[in-house]
C-alpha cells in the first residue's frame, strides 16, 4: 500500500493529465464550430461532458489526500459513498470537524446562522449545478450519449436527458470553474476556518457570477463570433496567398 504522500501525487498527476485532455477537447469543440461541423460538435460536448465528470472526481480525489487535511477514517467514510453523495459527505465531514459539532444537526442551535447559510449555499451548489456533471459520467462512459438509462437500463433516465440537454460547451466550462470555487472552499475550511471565514465572500462572488453567466451567456451569439473569427482568418490567408502567387509572378515577369 502506498504512503498518503505518494497517493497524494498519483491524484494530483492524473488531475493535470485530465485537465490537459479538457482543453485540448474544448479547443478541437471550438475549431469545429468555427468551421461548422455541426455534426461533430455534439460528439465534443460528450467527450467534454465525460471529461468534465472524470476531472471532478480525480479533484476530490486530489482534495480528500491534501496533506493534513483528512483523517484515514474520514476518507473512509467519504469513499464508501458514490458520486453525489461524496461531495456531500466531504463537505459534511469538514464542516463538523471545524465548527465541532459532532453529531447535532447542521444547524443553529450548533452551529452560528453565518456558516449555516454558507453550508446552504455550498450544498445549493452541488444539487442545483454542478449534479449533474458529477453523476452523467457513467452514463456516458457506457455509451449512454443521446439516452442516459436507468439503473435497471429498461427505460431513459429522464431527469438526466434533460440535464443533458440544457448543457453546452460554455454552460461546462463555466461549471469547471464553479468546482474549482468548491474545492476551494472545503479547502479553506478543512485547513484553516479563519481563512474560510474571510474568503468565503471572494469564493462566492465567484460562484454567483458563474451562475449568471451559465444562465444568460448567449451560446449562439459565441458560436457566430467563433465562426466569424475564423472566415475572417481565411479571407486573410486567402489575401496573403494571392499576394505571394502576384509577387511570384511578378518575379517570372523580371526574368
Amino acid at each position: 500500500m502506498k504512503s498518503n504522500s505518494k497517493l497524494y501525487k498519483y491524484h494530483t498527476t492524473n488531475l493535470r493529465s485530465v485537465r490537459a485532455g479538457l482543453d485540448d477537447v474544448f479547443s478541437s469543440a471550438k475549431s469545429a464550430i468555427a468551421r461548422k461541423r455541426t455534426t461533430s460538435v455534439p460528439t465534443h460536448l460528450r467527450l467534454y461532458a465525460f471529461l468534465l465528470g472524470a476531472w471532478a472526481e480525480c479533484r476530490l480525489l486530489k482534495l480528500l489526500y491534501e496533506p493534513k487535511a483528512f483523517t484515514d477514517a474520514e476518507r473512509s467514510v467519504v469513499l464508501c459513498n458514490k458520486a453525489l453523495d461524496r461531495w456531500h459527505t466531504v463537505l459534511k465531514i469538514a464542516y463538523r470537524r471545524h465548527y465541532r459539532v459532532p453529531k447535532a444537526t447542521l444547524a443553529p442551535p450548533a452551529l452560528p446562522v453565518t456558516a449555516a447559510e454558507r453550508l446552504r449555499v455550498l450544498r445549493s451548489l452541488l444539487d442545483d449545478d454542478l449534479s449533474s456533471i458529477i453523476t452523467l459520467r457513467n452514463k456516458l462512459a457506457h455509451g449512454q450519449w443521446v439516452y442516459p438509462l436507468n439503473d435497471a437500463l429498461d427505460d431513459v433516465a429522464q431527469d438526466q436527458m434533460d440535464q443533458l440537454r440544457k448543457e453546452n460547451l460554455l454552460t461546462l466550462k463555466f461549471k469547471t470553474a464553479m468546482i474549482e470555487s468548491l474545492c476551494a472552499c472545503i479547502h479553506d475550511l478543512v485547513v484553516s476556518r479563519p481563512t474560510f471565514e474571510r474568503d468565503f465572500d471572494t469564493h462566492f462572488r465567484h460562484i454567483e457570477q458563474l451562475r449568471i453567466d451559465t444562465t444568460t451567456r448567449d451560446y449562439s451569439s459565441w458560436q457566430r463570433q467563433l465562426e466569424a473569427n475564423y472566415e475572417r482568418g481565411q479571407a486573410d490567408f486567402r489575401k496573403r496567398i494571392l499576394a505571394s502567387t502576384e509577387k511570384d509572378n511578378d518575379s517570372q515577369d523580371t526574368l
